[in-house]
């Protein structure tokens, strides 16, 4: 058995470059250990962590709640497969639809699975339920989503990198542009089953919809019989300062994806909520996952949801969010050209002429604060809901000098 104890941090990349394969850039750094807001290399040089695996981490590395629920579960059972009940997926699901005022929940494993099983429960209310034509039901969607990068997700993205050299595409889908309500209400027609949106769009470079989109968006729905599914993997359980991204204008959808910090960085675990007679078209042997709700995964969500029933979270994203665009602000004109977001969740497009996203990216990990670039010059923030404000001081301190003119 080989060995890879001991090896520098140069030496566990090349291990990288060699046997992984290369769909992902990371930057040049080899994380071996962390806890809430920080991450440590395998040199011992520590960074602050202002990305949360893409708002995985919303309660920083290894809360103690989170991994006490997990060393739990795992001392008395992990995984069964939904062959049987155990005795964590009634409680799970319960208790999610409760936090999130909903009537059913699909649990399944990643944020793409939900969003791919939520297409699936659309298409088969919209058949069974409104009376499309079999074969012929749409699905409206944003142009600049983010919703994975499964065949049937990359077919309706705009995104050249995620789609070229993967078709033939899945067809149904049509595309209009993001925040453009008129647009919206041209496309939908009588066959569509769903309007899909972000409430903010993440890889877009957090993207907020102008003021009434979204409401409209549930407006046109209800109007056309039409299921509104919001996808709040990114935006939802806190990070932009409410539970979920659509409650900053009042909307409530049919149908919500969770994930990313649903399963608390700890295991991958992801979620369709909504309406009880919409996900209640799915009948035994139409769809499923193995490790679609396991034990492990449901004892870890329900530690999840304890911590956000609280309000704590909420309140923090909320108050350092505030702080965190007002500073960002502050740099519009000297370093950064436009910045946008909401709580803790902010993207922010470098000045014509200044570094490109990679570079104030890897500038910035130099002085010890971790982020991530994307669509060029735009870095996208998102620290740990619990950080300190010191903390997240510290990190915008960084910012600020990476960027400033």
């Amino acid at each position: 058995m080989t060995t890879f104890a001991g090896l520098t941090e140069a030496e566990f990349i090349e291990l990288d470059e060699r046997w992984s394969t290369h769909n992902y850039h990371p930057l040049p750094v080899v994380i071996s250990q962390a806890e809430g807001a920080w991450v440590t290399d395998v040199e011992g040089r520590r960074y602050l962590d202002f990305l949360s695996a893409y708002s995985a981490l919303n309660f920083g590395h290894r809360h103690p709640a989170l991994v006490e629920a997990a060393v739990t579960q795992l001392g008395r059972v992990t995984l069964t497969s939904r062959a049987f009940h155990h005795d964590q997926l009634g409680a799970f699901c319960a208790e999610l639809a409760a936090l999130t005022g909903t009537e059913m929940v699909l649990p399944m494993n990643s944020g793409a699975e939900a969003v791919e099983s939520a297409l699936k429960v659309a298409r088969k209310w919209a058949y069974e339920v409104k009376g499309v034509p079999a074969g012929q039901a749409e699905i409206v969607v944003a142009g600049s989503n983010f919703h994975g990068r499964t065949i049937t997700v990359v077919s309706f993205s705009t995104d050249e990198a995620a789609r070229t050299g993967f078709g033939p595409f899945t067809p149904g889908f049509v595309v209009v542009k993001y925040g453009d309500a008129a647009a919206l209400r041209e496309a939908i027609s009588e066959r569509t089953a769903a309007v899909l949106l972000e409430p903010v769009q993440g890889e877009a470079g957090v993207v907020v919809p102008p003021q009434g989109y979204l409401a409209e968006a549930r407006r046109l729905c209800d109007e056309a019989g039409a299921l509104l599914i919001a996808d709040e993997i990114q935006s939802g359980l806190g990070r932009t300062g409410t539970l979920l991204a659509l409650d900053h204008e009042g909307v409530r959808a049919d149908l919500y994806t969770l994930g990313k910090a649903l399963g608390g960085g700890i295991v991958p675990l992801s979620a369709v909520v909504g309406r009880g007679d919409v996900l209640g078209v799915l009948r035994p042997g139409e769809h499923g996952s193995t490790f679609g709700g396991n034990p492990l995964a449901c004892a870890v969500g329900r530690a999840v949801i304890r911590l956000l029933s609280t309000g704590d979270f909420l309140e923090r994203s909320a108050a350092l969010g505030a702080h965190l665009q007002r500073r960002l602000g502050e740099l519009v004109g000297r370093g950064l050209a436009e910045v946008r977001g909401r709580g803790l969740w902010a993207g922010v497009d470098i000045s014509p002429g200044g570094l490109s996203g990679r570079e104030a990216s890897e500038a910035l990990a130099k002085r010890g604060v971790l982020c991530k670039e994307t669509h060029g010059a735009t870095l996208r923030i998102a620290p740990p809901l619990m950080i300190s404000q010191e903390d997240l001081d510290r990190g915008l301190d960084a910012v600020a000098e990476v960027v400033r003119r």
